[in-house]
């Protein structure tokens, strides 16, 4: 079984970081940011879950909703990895997201 501490812990960090952005971060592009994250994560679960099937995407449940919404899918995701190298490309992907969200 892989490790994905460093995965779920890159996202608890994200989503801490959106909860206690003020609404005007959010508004500015953080929530927009974190809304990619989410869907990027679940259609790579996806992809391994129903490969060669037509990704879902994550619907926009609202700004206040983001840190919520990459929880589940890295949740998602995590269930899927099966190496080492796959959790710490989705991390970078993760801490990359959070850079670009400025939080």
């Amino acid at each position: 079984m892989v490790d994905t501490t460093p995965l779920t812990r890159a996202v608890d960090h994200f989503a801490d970081k959106l909860r206690a952005a003020p609404q005007s971060r959010l508004q500015r592009g953080a929530a927009a940011e974190a809304l990619e994250l989410a869907r990027e994560l679940a259609r790579r679960a996806q992809a391994v879950e129903e490969p060669g099937s037509e990704p879902r995407q994550m619907p926009d449940a609202g700004m206040f909703a983001a840190a919520d919404q990459i929880l589940v899918a890295v949740h998602d995701l995590a269930l899927v990895l099966r190496s080492d190298d796959e959790v710490a490309e989705a991390v970078r992907v993760v801490e990359e997201a959070r850079r670009r969200a400025g939080v």
